[in-house]
């Protein structure tokens, strides 16, 4: 089981490309989930719901949360309606949940608390 990691060191983190073998267990997932409140895994993918304002500022958050993933060359799976938005991580070429995906869910609650959006 690879070691768990804080907050802290997920936000320090950089994404990287993974091998096959970087996909994530069940137990790893839901081990480190707990550095992550309000994500859940949910059909092979991390995911939370944002709520803001309305459509303005829906926008906002998922342009100034492009522009930090876009350094990660990792990108989510986004639903986004007038005052909600949908994030979903998961790492195609593994197959799945990788430590990628917990780093820029870090790096999502990090541009959400910012107030960004």
């Amino acid at each position: 089981m690879r070691p768990l990691l804080t907050r802290a060191q997920l936000l320090e983190a950089r994404s990287r490309p993974r091998p096959a073998g970087g996909r994530c267990d069940d137990a790893e997932i839901a081990a480190q989930l707990a550095a992550l409140p309000g994500w859940r895994l949910h059909d092979g993918a991390l995911e939370r719901d944002f709520a803001l304002r309305d459509y303005h500022d829906t926008l906002a958050f998922v342009n100034a949360l492009a522009w930090v993933v876009h350094g990660e060359d990792h990108h989510p799976e986004l639903v986004v309606s007038y005052d909600r938005c949908r994030v979903r991580w998961c790492t195609h070429s593994v197959g799945g949940v990788s430590e990628n995906d917990f780093i820029c869910a870090a790096k999502t609650d990090a541009v959400y608390g910012r107030g960004a959006a």
